[in-house]
């Protein structure tokens, strides 16, 4: 029988015990590993940096919940899994939580953080890539000698009437199209943009603009852009050749380069014949489009399976062997989506659903803080570990989500995990190297 008076229930005995439920336990949380996340912060010093780039116009005498504290209450809760404003109801009154982002009372409500966002602008998203970009810069502790910019973009659907939503014949549905840039695992753009426009466009001013800036830090770093057709445009092109920027560019396949590719092609089906095992060719040539002031090297795969012909065409700037290029350069792009993927579905960037577009933008930014500190944990505290290259989803579940029971006084707070808890050895190694 279930006993429904003052919150208490009874479960069936078992094993003639009888099991009683209430809800007198005291503050526990489900997000005991957010101090982990903390401690991350504390160390790369990221959303200090961040809350900087944002101009806070409220009167300073009537100010609760400081700006900082906001957007690290923003950042966490989206690390662990808490993606909407409207979580913020009862998450404000989260312990662990107010405990990670310094406070000792109510964190911010939905409607206070609905307005800590109409404050961002165009400025502050500059800036905030600018932190972003110093982060990454920092995180080398000495130069690089090799960069390699990954490029790409994605579709994030919107379902209202935002600012700047546009219906996109590919992915046939209304939405904004981010552009992410990537260097291996660390995230270097993460910007939102109108879909009502080429795929690679401001691709080449944001390619400038880090180039810039990394070669303001690092003067012989070799910069290698990398990216898929959708970015072949012969304008980027040119300005790498003309600033010493190596490229590997996917080229959409046409007559003219299939005209050139025939010879190949055809000893691939012929081999897939002969064999009945997929055939796989490479080889090289020189091609200008129309528009191209000159001819490019462009790679061929000439692929044959029992699905019939796949062939592939790469435009790159580098001397070495075409099937070495194609295997083990190009084709690690695809790494790249594995990296957006845990942005938009892992850390929610493509929760966009404010009516204004620079709240958008920024919602898309507090994920991609999110993803940073979540990286640092990846890379460096669990190096070494059976952790060591799990998704950010699998991060949270294991690490960040954890029961946890919490006492608070004037002199202390204390955490106390339950001793069954299965990954207690790494979590004292992550936080073990953070504190440190």
């Amino acid at each position: 029988m279930t006993n429904c008076i003052s919150g208490s229930i009874e479960f069936p005995a078992v094993k003639r015990r009888v099991i009683e439920a209430n809800f007198t336990g005291g503050h526990i949380s489900s997000n005991g590993g957010v101090m982990l996340l903390r401690e991350a912060d504390q160390r790369l010093g990221l959303l200090s940096a961040a809350s900087s780039c944002i101009h806070d116009t409220r009167d300073p005498d009537a100010i609760t919940h400081s700006q900082e504290s906001q957007l690290k209450q923003r950042v966490f809760s989206i690390a662990l899994g808490e993606e909407d404003l409207n979580d913020h109801t009862e998450l404000r009154q989260d312990m662990a939580l107010q405990t990670a982002v310094g406070r000792d009372q109510p964190l911010s409500s939905a409607s206070t953080l609905f307005r800590f966002e109409q404050r961002f602008n165009r400025q502050a998203a500059i800036d905030m890539h600018g932190v972003i970009i110093d982060q990454f810069i920092a995180s080398y502790k000495k130069p690089p000698k090799k960069l390699i910019l990954d490029f790409d973009a994605t579709d994030d659907q919107v379902h209202g009437n935002q600012e700047g939503r546009f219906y996109h014949g590919y992915y046939h549905n209304y939405c904004f199209l981010p552009l992410y840039v990537f260097c291996g695992q660390k995230l270097l753009v993460s910007y939102l943009r109108k879909a009502n426009q080429d795929g690679a466009a401001h691709a080449w001013a944001i390619l400038a603009l880090l180039v810039k800036r990394l070669r303001q830090a690092w003067p012989e770093v070799n910069i290698i852009f990398r990216a898929d057709s959708g970015f072949c445009r012969w304008k980027m092109l040119n300005w790498c050749e003309h600033h010493a920027v190596d490229y590997i560019v996917g080229i959409g396949g046409n007559q003219r380069l299939l005209k050139q590719g025939k010879t190949l092609i055809h000893q691939a089906e012929q081999d897939y014949q002969a064999h009945q095992e997929k055939a796989r060719l490479f080889d090289d040539f020189s091609y200008a489009a129309k528009s191209w002031t000159h001819k490019r090297r462009i790679i061929i795969k000439a692929e044959h399976t029992q699905r019939g012909s796949n062939t592939r065409f790469v435009t790159t700037s580098l001397k070495a062997d075409s099937r070495l290029l194609y295997d083990t350069l190009y084709c690690a792009r695809g790494e790249m989506e594995n990296r957006i993927k845990e942005q938009q579905l892992g850390l929610f960037a493509d929760r966009t659903s404010a009516h204004a577009w620079w709240s958008n933008q920024l919602r898309v930014l507090l994920s991609a803080l999110a993803y940073i500190l979540l990286q640092h944990i990846r890379e460096g505290a669990l190096q070494g570990t059976k952790f060591s290259a799990l998704c950010m989803q699998s991060i949270r579940s294991k690490l960040l989500k954890i029961g946890v029971v919490i006492l608070r006084n004037t002199r202390r707070v204390r955490l106390m995990f339950s001793e069954s808890y299965p990954h207690k050895a790494i979590f004292i190694k992550v936080a073990h190297y953070l504190i440190e």
